[in-house]
C-alpha cells in the first residue's frame, strides 16, 4: 500500500469515527454510513473493519450497527486532561457576569447527568447560588441541563428521560411527560427558561453549545432572582445567553483549528427572540 493510499484510508477512517460520533450509543447502520460519508459499501465495510481490529469500532451483530469503540473512549478520557473547557468559557463567563450582575453557570453532559464545571458569580448583591462546582444533577433538570437534553437527537432524548425518570420527582415534582414538553419549548425558542422550578425565588436561562461534529456537549446559564426576571430582561438574558453559547462554539472551533482573524471579530448576532417568553 503506498502512502497516498494509506493517507486516503486515514482521512476516510476519521469520516467515519465523526459520524459514529453523532450516532450515539445506538450506532449507525452501514447503508447509512456508506451514504452519508460518500463511500461505497465495500469501502466503508473494510475501513470499519480495520477500525474494529483497533479497538476505536464496535459492531452489534444482532442489530448490524456500528458505534465508537472502547478505544475512542479512552482517547477521549486522555484528551480531557490536556483540555480544560473551563479555559475555553471563563472568558465569555465573566463577560456575561460583568453585563448581568448575576451569576453564570457551566454545566457539561456526562452521560445522563449535567454536571456543574465552573460558576462566576456577578456583583449583585444577593447571589443565586444555585449549583456547587462538580454537583450533578439528572440531565434535564436546571436551565444548562435542559438546554443540553433539548439539543440532543429526539430517539436518544426520549432514552434519557426514560433513565432519569425516577428521579425527577424530587425537582419540584416534575414528572417525564412535562421534562419531554419542556424540551420542545427549549426548541422552539433556542433558550431553557425555568422559573421557581428547582430553587424556589429563582429564575435561570440556558443555552446549550455544540462541539466541532455538531454534539451537545454543554451549556452556560445565567441565573438571577426571579424579582429581577421581567419579561425585557427576560428577553436580553436570553439574547445574552444565546450569544454566549456561540462564542464558546467559535472558541472550540479555533482550539481544533487555530484561524487568523483580525481584532474584534465576533460571531453573528442571534436574532431577537420572540416578544412573549415561555416559562416552565
Amino acid at each position: 500500500m503506498n502512502k497516498n493510499t494509506e493517507l486516503g484510508s486515514l482521512k476516510r477512517g476519521v469520516v467515519l469515527l465523526k459520524l459514529l460520533a453523532t450516532g450515539g450509543a445506538r450506532g449507525c447502520p452501514l447503508s447509512e454510513l456508506s451514504e452519508k460519508s460518500g463511500m461505497p459499501h465495500p469501502s466503508a465495510h473494510r475501513i470499519l473493519k480495520q477500525l474494529i481490529a483497533e479497538r476505536l469500532v464496535e459492531h452489534n451483530r444482532e442489530t448490524h450497527r456500528y458505534k465508537l469503540g472502547p478505544l475512542a473512549f479512552e482517547l477521549g478520557i486522555a484528551g480531557s486532561t490536556m483540555h480544560d473547557i473551563r479555559d475555553l468559557c471563563e472568558p465569555t463567563m465573566q463577560a456575561m457576569a460583568l453585563e448581568t450582575e448575576d451569576t453564570v453557570y457551566l454545566v457539561v453532559r456526562s452521560g445522563f447527568e449535567a454536571v456543574c464545571m465552573h460558576r462566576w458569580e456577578g456583583s449583585f448583591p444577593i447571589r443565586t447560588l444555585v449549583l456547587e462546582v462538580g454537583s450533578r444533577r439528572p440531565l434535564g433538570v436546571g436551565a444548562g441541563g435542559l438546554a443540553v437534553l433539548a439539543a440532543i437527537e429526539e430517539d436518544e432524548r426520549e432514552e434519557i428521560i426514560r433513565r432519569v425518570a425516577p428521579s425527577l420527582p424530587a425537582f419540584g415534582k416534575l414528572t417525564p411527560a412535562a421534562l419531554a414538553e419542556a424540551c420542545d419549548t427549549t426548541r422552539a425558542h433556542g433558550v431553557a427558561i425555568i422559573q421557581n422550578r428547582v430553587s424556589l425565588g429563582v429564575t435561570a436561562v440556558g443555552a446549550a453549545f455544540r462541539d466541532s461534529m455538531g454534539l451537545a456537549i454543554g451549556a452556560v446559564s445565567v441565573a438571577a432572582l426571579s424579582q429581577r426576571m421581567g419579561q425585557a430582561r427576560l428577553r436580553k438574558i436570553s439574547e445574552l445567553v444565546l450569544r454566549g453559547a456561540r462564542d464558546i462554539e467559535a472558541s472550540i472551533r479555533r482550539q481544533r483549528a487555530p484561524v487568523k482573524a483580525g481584532k474584534g471579530a465576533r460571531m453573528d448576532e442571534p436574532s431577537s427572540l420572540a416578544a412573549s417568553m415561555p416559562r416552565l
